[in-house]
């Protein structure tokens, strides 16, 4: 068991305390309010949250917790530090890290004093790059070597009020952003008796994380109540519905459409998102989330756009044009209108896709082809070796089996442009050039 301070007994802060301590670690809380340290001093929690005043009395009589206000003090008599005080929003929408820059001094000054490796858990929510800057205060303070005889490590915390205790025990992950193999496993042992997956990323990773989970989970509840007011309207049961929904995970909650990449496509999404539309038009209801889907998708074309456009190659091979693998469906293909606008500022451009044949086109698939480009026929080729062959700039659209290999091997090195998610970008090949 390791010997833990907490800095700052707030929310965050008292739930640690009193959860660490129950998993068996020595746990020190640190606050400049004396009121949260006599609090914690008489076995009482800081907060009002379902469970934690039987876990916080509980923790104090068997001697495992205790508080202070002395950051010298607490770093003297653990190996692990939490910092957990507020960020505040200012008043133009940025963090105040006035508290988090105090406590990375205190632990610094604490630090001079002390021989022993200490690890530093980030643990307030914070923006990616925060770690570095507290990693900065804390060595230049102490004159210790990061990496060497101290660690700061990001470590968010996943905690609904309400529900918190519960949530801490049973977390979705736990999280660790670390550069330091040493401080990783210093962290794996104090979480050891968490039921939950223990994961390990990049710093800045895990510093966004929270940020992303709650903006989506923000998307999600502005999402289902859009679709409740079409129900209401519609007099169907939106509970009912949803609940039906929520029980598609191999879709709808999964990780189904949320890698990264280009814009969506096809036949479907656009037509059916367009029509969910119509009906709350149709009911004199407003759905901003609803209609800033279309918005958001034009944007990402925009953005691959200018990205080919700044390669400086006049010479474009692209290797896709359906809407996704697999298919030679190209109505709404959003690569589609990309090319169009590339045409019509005189860039040379050839096309490669295994599944379209213009022979073989039929019907609306046709026809939305070749009101969009026209001359197509000029552009397309099924031979796949030419078009990479008339290539300053290789446009990778779609997955296709043997692709990569295929692209790593070329004789002539050419700069790519991934939008399949292939791992093919600039970065991913070395002496590779933007010059064409």
């Amino acid at each position: 068991m390791s010997n833990i301070s907490i800095f700052g007994l707030g929310y965050v802060g008292c739930v640690g305390v009193g959860c660490l301590a129950q998993l068996g670690h020595r746990v020190i809380g640190v606050d400049p309010q004396q009121t949260k340290i006599d609090f914690i001093n008489k076995g009482q929690p800081t907060i009002i949250e379902e469970g934690i005043a039987d876990v916080i009395a509980a923790q104090h009589a068997a001697g495992r917790i205790r508080a202070t206000s002395s950051a010298a003090e607490a770093i003297a008599a653990t190996e692990v530090s939490f910092i957990c005080v507020g960020t505040p929003p200012t008043s133009q929408g940025h963090l105040d890290l006035t508290a988090i820059r105090k406590v990375a001094a205190e632990i610094g000054n604490a630090l001079q004093q002390k021989a022993d490796r200490h690890v530093i858990a980030l643990r307030s929510t914070v923006l990616p790059g925060t770690r570095e800057e507290v990693v900065a205060i804390i060595a230049q303070i102490s004159g210790r070597i990061s990496g060497q005889d101290f660690a700061v490590i990001s470590n968010p915390e996943f905690l609904r009020e309400g529900s918190s205790v519960k949530d801490f025990f049973k977390p979705p992950y736990t999280l660790i952003g670390s550069d330091c193999a040493w401080a990783t496993e210093v962290m794996r042992g104090v979480y050891s008796g968490i039921d939950a997956a223990f994961l390990t990323t990049e710093p800045k990773v895990a510093e966004l994380m929270k940020y992303v989970c709650n903006s989506f989970h923000a998307l999600k509840i502005v999402f289902a109540n859009e679709v409740g007011n079409i129900c209401q309207k519609l007099g169907i049961d939106g509970q009912k519905l949803m609940e039906i929904f929520c029980q598609d995970t191999k879709l709808n909650i999964s990780k189904a459409y949320l890698t990264p990449g280009f814009a969506f496509g096809g036949s479907c999404l656009p037509k059916d998102l367009k029509a969910l539309q119509t009906i709350a038009h149709d009911n004199y209801l407003q759905t901003p989330v609803l209609e800033a889907i279309v918005r958001s998708n034009d944007h990402q074309k925009e953005l691959a756009l200018q990205e080919i456009q700044r390669f400086g190659c006049r010479k474009l091979a692209f290797l896709g044009l359906s809407f996704k693998s697999g298919t030679d469906d190209l109505r709404e293909s959003p690569i589609i209108d990309v090319i169009e606008r590339l045409l019509g500022k005189g860039y040379h451009i050839q096309i490669y896709d295994r599944h379209v044949h213009l022979s073989r086109l039929v019907g609306a698939n046709r026809e939305y082809i070749l009101q969009k480009i026209p001359l197509i026929s000029e552009f397309i080729s099924d031979n796949l070796e030419s078009v990479l062959d008339h290539a300053e700039l290789i446009i990778v659209v779609n997955r296709e089996p043997g692709l990569k290999e295929a692209l790593l091997t070329l004789p002539k090195r050419r700069p790519i442009y991934d939008l399949a998610n292939l791992g093919l970008n600039r970065s991913t090949l070395p002496a590779l050039s933007r010059d064409c």
